[in-house]
């Protein structure tokens, strides 16, 4: 016998349930939402509470600590980013009667399953792991990943980004830094290699090098760069065309290469005022031809020597 269906009663009892499922969806996706900013201002201000207990100790400067802070403050901040809204999503799920048990024992195999075939990216996230413990690198360092040199922009779990002199931005897998040179840890040292001539005086000509540095240092827009006097290494190499002074600068980081190209303009001045000669490399050609040839020679060099203007 047929059975005519029963009519269905669109009231405000039918409609009660998915209303109230919406609004605690709506309220955990608010909460999430706070709880990630949140989270975000309490780092911050964390980053900035470490600092200052840090500093009592008295054996690190503020932008040494604050390069480690901001980025350790930064991987943290997104991995607890991530276990917030992934939650928040879970509980969403539960509120619109999703069986989720299966979807997280489907997850739980295929984790394991791409932990199996993911291995590089494992070493990868295992490597980004003790480069943060150890404090090789921070945010705003100058390093050499490599052989590639750059500022580091980011430092994450599984990659670290650098930003080249040119612009370029350097991407490196963790798993895959084999070397690695960090030019802004605590200080730096700007070096310089000299090349004077051979008839130059060379314990004078150091003097004179000594003499300038510390003229620099007494600057106000150079003393807070350079944290030590000038330290002469000495005569380094006895080269072709004349003996190579070494010396060098103890410097704030990231200010070495500021240091060193006044350092330069300033030995190219006083060089030319005192007289000190930076001599060209030079080479000797002996040409084995017939007198007759050599005469020709001579006097095609005579020529044009006589053309050239004289000073």
């Amino acid at each position: 016998m047929y059975m005519m269906p029963r009519h269905v009663e669109f009231t405000l009892d039918y409609f009660m349930p998915y209303l109230v499922n919406s609004v605690r969806i709506a309220a955990l996706l608010l909460f999430a939402w706070a709880a990630s900013y949140a989270s975000k201002r309490g780092i911050r201000g964390l980053r900035a509470w470490a600092v200052r207990r840090m500093l009592t100790g008295g054996s690190i400067t503020e932008m040494e600590l604050e390069k480690r802070v901001q980025t350790i403050g930064q991987v943290v901040g997104r991995a607890i980013n991530i276990l917030i809204w992934a939650l928040a999503i879970t509980m969403a799920l539960r509120e619109m009667n999703f069986n989720i048990g299966p979807l997280l024992a489907g997850a739980g195999i295929v984790g394991v399953a791409v932990g199996l075939g993911a291995q590089s990216m494992i070493r990868d996230v295992l490597n980004g792991m003790f480069l943060l413990i150890e404090n090789q690198i921070r945010i705003n360092d100058v390093v050499v990943i490599n052989g590639t040199g750059g500022l580091v922009e980011e430092i994450n779990l599984r990659t670290t980004v650098l930003r080249g002199e040119n612009g370029a931005v350097h991407i490196f897998p963790n798993g895959s830094i084999t070397t690695l040179s960090n030019l802004t840890r605590e200080f730096s040292y700007a070096v310089f290699n000299v090349t004077v001539g051979y008839g130059e005086d060379l314990d004078r000509v150091m003097a004179v090098i000594v003499e300038l540095g510390a003229e620099m240092r007494r600057e106000d827009a150079w003393k807070d760069s350079i944290l030590q006097p000038l330290e002469m290494l000495g005569v380094d190499a006895l080269a072709d065309s004349g003996a190579v002074i070494k010396f060098r600068f103890r410097t704030v980081p990231m200010k070495q290469w500021s240091v060193a190209r006044e350092m330069n303009r300033r030995l190219k001045s006083r060089f030319e005022q005192d007289g000190i000669d930076t001599p060209y490399p030079t080479r000797t050609i002996q040409l084995a031809a017939s007198p007759a040839l050599r005469d020709e020679i001579r006097q095609a060099v005579r020529e044009v020597l006589a053309e050239q203007p004289r000073k």
